[in-house]
């Protein structure tokens, strides 16, 4: 029985990360984001092709998302009885970044999950999602490249996991999504070694 729910916490979180909003706001322009700027379906390719209001609107939908899907499931754990509860939690935060990078509602093709991330780490561990923050601030302000801050938090996020929840389950999830993540990248990695990954700015609306 646990198994089902587990399932269907799974998928129906799935489905909550494949809303993305920078695709939803894009097509009141009746335009696609995935068109438009580096391609991605995200908050920096959102900033600089629509402006701030609409990055700030992007960011707001994109943490709610992470932190619905946890919400739920903890609403769940207290009727079921699943016995690793935190295991459960990141399994499931990984499936909602998994619908924010490839949606069901948009083709597949979506965002690199940095945001839905760091709010469904949130909520389960504040040490974590405060990590998260700290390394992201600290590589960006020294850089002003969004890209290499995202990838620099990636590379943290299955190390700060294992040290902060002690479970070697959450850990290999963490590792999976925190590769997935990276991979995303890799377009972003490869102008970083060439040097030609731009600095953040910002298109005035």
């Amino acid at each position: 029985m646990n198994f089902f729910w587990i399932i269907l916490t799974s998928l129906t979180s799935y489905l909550i990360g494949s809303a993305n909003f920078s695709i939803i706001i894009s097509k009141f322009y009746k335009k696609d984001i995935r068109n438009m700027g580096s391609g991605n379906a995200g908050f920096s390719n959102v900033l600089r092709s629509f402006g701030i209001l609409f990055s700030i609107l992007t960011f707001i939908g994109d943490f709610i998302k992470g932190v619905l899907s946890i919400y739920l499931s903890k609403i769940l754990l207290s009727k079921c009885d699943i016995t690793n509860e935190t295991t459960f939690l990141v399994l499931v935060g990984f499936f909602c970044c998994l619908g924010h990078m490839y949606p069901f509602f948009f083709q597949f093709k979506g965002g690199k999950g940095i945001l839905t991330a760091w709010a469904f780490n949130l909520l389960i561990s504040w040490k974590i999602f405060l990590t998260l923050i700290i390394v992201f601030l600290i590589i960006f302000l020294i850089f002003k490249i969004i890209s290499l801050a995202s990838i620099s938090a990636a590379v943290i996020y299955p190390i700060s996991t294992l040290i902060f929840t002690n479970s070697i389950s959450s850990f290999a999830i963490s590792l999976v999504l925190s590769a997935i993540i990276i991979i995303k990248h890799k377009s972003n990695i490869k102008r970083l070694i060439e040097g030609k990954e731009n600095k953040i700015s910002i298109k005035n609306k």
